[in-house]
């Protein structure tokens, strides 16, 4: 069935329909990934958002019910510019049209997509619509106009406290939409673990008495979440603090700073990153719309990695206090996988090693 994008800006791309025949309206964004497009489905950082994959053929190793970062696919809607109708892995167990379909997630395909994201990068992100059906221009201009993302935070963050068991570490999670990998990295370390919702008092965190709080990775604009900063800001100097992505962007507008909107965001699984404790670069994952400014943080923060495409803040730490955070993922999830060292250094620094008070090397 024939399928066209539409975009904010008025152009149009013409392709075929698959997974949930409907209509899928959202910001479209682009992933520069060359595998993992399961992970990026299921990660509620895309919440609100179509993701469109730069790589030309997406779903050759099929769906397996493992490689999943949430319950179900996150993102509004998926462009590709060929899909693989036989996928062959010996651990698939669908085809992503199947699996799209069973989550009413819609899809298009056959489209430049190199094109459509030189289009972005040009432009920056802009709004969009999936639709097999013809819509007059002043109905898409209103759609465009109420489409809201800012509530993205409450539609995945975990509606109740749960707990995971472990002997080691007592960790606070405080869930602004976290991927399946973190908690397994840190149940990998024998961790114990207490999730919490979004909006969770400091007085109800600091009841459990952690080892240290980990605020996680999350959609949307860090800026309409001020209740969650006020809250940050209470667990300061309380506890070690790390801060993934949403969570470091939190933490940096709670320790003082600014953010901003980049143009088209940072999205994919090959991006540099220099840590300036170590002068090491490392490949990193990443998924994000909004960055931390430079020159808003006080002075007792610093900047420890900065992005080596574009010069952005990609990490800072605290001069005194047991508190940093990275922009980029170091659970990554399809890969690359050089990055969890930083749940060591968390570690560390929940036992005192003052050489890990930031991210000193």
């Amino acid at each position: 069935m024939k399928a066209t994008l539409i975009l904010e800006n008025g152009m149009t791309f013409q392709g075929k329909a698959f997974g949930h025949l409907d209509e899928a309206l959202g910001e479209v964004v682009f992933n520069t990934g060359m595998t993992g497009y399961q992970e990026i489905l299921t990660d509620p950082s895309y919440t609100g958002q179509i993701v469109t994959m730069t790589y030309p053929l997406i779903g050759n190793y099929g769906i397996n019910l493992e490689d999943i970062e949430s319950a179900t696919p996150k993102v509004k809607g998926f462009i590709v510019r060929e899909r693989a109708v036989k996928p062959n892995h010996w651990r698939c167990e669908m085809d992503i049209d199947g699996y799209l379909k069973q989550h009413h997630i819609m899809a298009i395909e056959g489209i430049d997509t190199r094109a459509l994201t030189k289009i972005i990068r040009t432009q920056g992100t802009m709004k969009g619509i999936i639709t097999i059906a013809e819509i007059r221009e002043e109905v898409i201009r209103k759609r465009f106009d109420d489409f809201q993302n800012n509530d993205a935070v409450k539609k995945v963050t975990t509606k109740e406290v749960y707990e995971i068991g472990g002997v080691g570490k007592h960790i606070a999670v405080i869930d602004y939409g976290i991927k399946g990998n973190i908690i397994r990295s840190l149940k990998n370390r024998n961790c114990r673990i207490t999730v919490f919702p979004a909006y969770s008092t400091a007085m109800e965190i600091l009841k459990i008495n952690p080892d240290g709080i980990l605020l996680s990775n999350g959609p949307g604009d860090p800026k309409d979440l001020p209740e969650i900063t006020e809250t940050i800001k209470e667990l300061l100097n309380k506890k070690p603090v790390f801060g993934i992505c949403l969570g470091h962007q939190l933490l940096s507008l709670a320790l003082g700073g600014d953010t901003e909107k980049l143009k088209f965001g940072h999205r994919g699984c090959n991006h540099p990153v220099k840590d300036l404790n170590n002068n090491r670069v490392y490949i990193t994952s990443q998924n994000h719309g909004y960055v931390v400014k430079h020159n808003s943080l006080p002075t007792d923060i610093v900047v420890s990695h900065i992005n080596l495409n574009d010069n952005s803040i990609e990490g800072i730490q605290h001069k005194e206090l047991p508190i940093f955070s990275v922009q980029f993922h170091p659970e990554a999830s399809p890969g690359p996988k050089e990055n969890d060292y930083l749940f060591d250094r968390f570690i560390k620094m929940m036992e005192g090693d003052k050489q890990c008070q930031g991210i000193t090397a």
